[in-house]
This record gives C-alpha cells, sequence and structure tokens, in this order.
C-alpha cells in the first residue's frame, strides 16, 4: 500500500510542477526554469525545516515566495527575448541554479549534527515528516490538498479577467497590445506566479524523498514540466493533471517491465498523442477577449439612451 501512497506523492508534485509551466504557457511564453524555481523552493523549504526547525507550513510558503521572487528578477531580462531565444534563456537558467546547488556548502549543527547542503554529497537529512509522527498516507493527503488549493485558485482565475488577460496575450500580442495591455507586465506576472507553485512542489518534493541533491533538477525535470501542460492542452488547469497521470503512472510506472525500450516507446507515444490531439488531450479555448473589451465600455441601452437624448 505504500508504493501506491508512494506513487500518489509522485503525481501530486509533479502536477505542482506542470502547473507552474501551465501559467506561463498560458502568456504563449516557453520557459526551461521551472526545474530552477523547483530546486530553489526544493533547499528553502529543506532548510527551513531541517535547519530552523520551522513547521512544513510556512517552510513551503516561505520557499515559494522566494521562488516567486526570483522568477520575478529573471522575467524582467529573459521575457525581453522570445521562442528559442527564451528557450536558451530559461534553459542557461535553471543550468546556472543546478550548478549553484551544486556548489553550495553550509550546514548547521543541531542537536550535535550536521544539518545543510554539502555540496556535491546533496542535502541529506530532511526528516520532518518522519520526525514528527507523519504516515505516508498523511503525507499524501497534505500534497493533494496542496494541488487542489492550487488548481482551484487557477481555475478560478481562468475564469476572471486575469485569465482572459493571459490568454490575450499567448493567442496575439500585437492585438492584446493595442487593447492597452502591458505585455512585460503580464508576462512577468505569469512567470512569479509560476516560480510561486514550483516552489511549493520543490518544497514538498524535499520532504518527501529526505535527501535533495542538483542532478535532480536537470534538463530532463524541465522538459516533464513543459510537456505536461502542452500534452494535456492549455484549456483547463484538468488536462496538466490528466498529462501527469498519462506520463508518470503509464508511461513511466505502467511500462517499467519494458526496461530500456520504455524510453523509446514513451517517445512514440508521445508524438501519436500529439497527432491525434495537437491542442492537447482536454484541447484549448480561444482568449475571451470580449470579456476585456467589454470593461470599461458602455453597455449598448445607454448609449441607444444618449444618442434618444
Amino acid at each position: 500500500m505504500d508504493f501506491y501512497f508512494g506513487l500518489a506523492q509522485i503525481f501530486g508534485v509533479h502536477t505542482l510542477l506542470g502547473l507552474s509551466a501551465y501559467v506561463v504557457l498560458l502568456t504563449g511564453q516557453v520557459s526551461m526554469a521551472q526545474a530552477g524555481f523547483y530546486a530553489i523552493g526544493a533547499y528553502t523549504a529543506g532548510a527551513m525545516t531541517a535547519m530552523f526547525g520551522l513547521h512544513i507550513l510556512p517552510a513551503i510558503v516561505i520557499a515559494g515566495l522566494v521562488s516567486a521572487a526570483i522568477a520575478c528578477i529573471v522575467g524582467f531580462p529573459a521575457l525581453r527575448v522570445k521562442g528559442l531565444m527564451l528557450v536558451v534563456a530559461t534553459l542557461a537558467f535553471g543550468e546556472m541554479v543546478r550548478l549553484f546547488f551544486f556548489n553550495l556548502s553550509w550546514q548547521v549543527e543541531r542537536g550535535g549534527e550536521l544539518f545543510g547542503p554539502d555540496g556535491a554529497e546533496g542535502f541529506r537529512s530532511i526528516r520532518y515528516f518522519p520526525e514528527n509522527g507523519w504516515e505516508v498516507w498523511h503525507v499524501t493527503v497534505f500534497i493533494w490538498i496542496v494541488v487542489a488549493v492550487v488548481m482551484a485558485a487557477l481555475w478560478w482565475m481562468d475564469r476572471t479577467r486575469a485569465g482572459a488577460v493571459l490568454r490575450a496575450v499567448g493567442h496575439d500580442e500585437v492585438a492584446a497590445q493595442s487593447i492597452g495591455l502591458n505585455l512585460t507586465a503580464v508576462k512577468v506576472g505569469a512567470m512569479t506566479a509560476g516560480g510561486f507553485i514550483a516552489g511549493l512542489g520543490g518544497g514538498i518534493y524535499a520532504h518527501t524523498v529526505t535527501h535533495i541533491e542538483h542532478g535532480v533538477f536537470g534538463v530532463l525535470l524541465a522538459t516533464f514540466a513543459i510537456a505536461y501542460p502542452i500534452l494535456g492542452g492549455l484549456g483547463s488547469v484538468f488536462g496538466t493533471l490528466l498529462a501527469v497521470l498519462f506520463i508518470q503512472g503509464f508511461l513511466i510506472e505502467g511500462l517499467r517491465f519494458m526496461g530500456d525500450w520504455r524510453s523509446l516507446l514513451f517517445g512514440a507515444l508521445i508524438v501519436l498523442a500529439m497527432n491525434l490531439r495537437p491542442n492537447g488531450l482536454l484541447g484549448e479555448h480561444a482568449p475571451r477577449l470580449k470579456s476585456i473589451l467589454r470593461l470599461g465600455k458602455p453597455a449598448p441601452d445607454s448609449l441607444e439612451t444618449k444618442d434618444a437624448n
């Protein structure tokens, strides 16, 4: 049973990782920096609990805020470029973060034992859950509560003016700018929100595995981050969840018996899925530009009344 709870935990943290990329992709930007924000959240939350003795909730919130702040700072220069240049720039940032933690050695003594990141050895003994008597199912429920809250917030946002603005920028930047939208503010805001969600996911991940190291947060993880929302479709946050279940549940765990052949089939099935459903498994809906244009515009009845007078 613990195996299945552990699998559910993997689904949960990867859903958060995918949702962090989902927000950025809504604006039409492909960012490979999500693994970097995920790593920042993991190391920050680990430091908060293992080194400074904080509770898990403030620890992951602080991790999310730190990742969001760095995402905001990175967003201003990175989002001045587009397309492949943005991919290269954000990929470089992710590698810089990974190498930073590869060289980071900072430990404190608690109870006669050293805690903290130790360069290439990674960050060991992030033992908040077992030390506080959390069972495996407690951790699983906690993770999915966080996932549910994030998904509900994004689902609500997608039905407000904020969601329409993000989709408008992603659909046509020229049209969005012509109706008064600040492209830089929208893109940096999306990057910041994505950084916060990735930081939450990374913080939770660090506590589920108890030992993190720089090699985990490489290009493969960044690729997974953007693959989930692209495969699932940008029409709904549930597309990202469905893609995580498909990739992590079916392709990676379900086909584990195939060994190395699984990698070949993985690529083939992704290509097949994208050909059959080019807009993702759940599709994509157009941005609601009318909901933006309607704001501040007088209603037709009021115009007719004014003309009659």
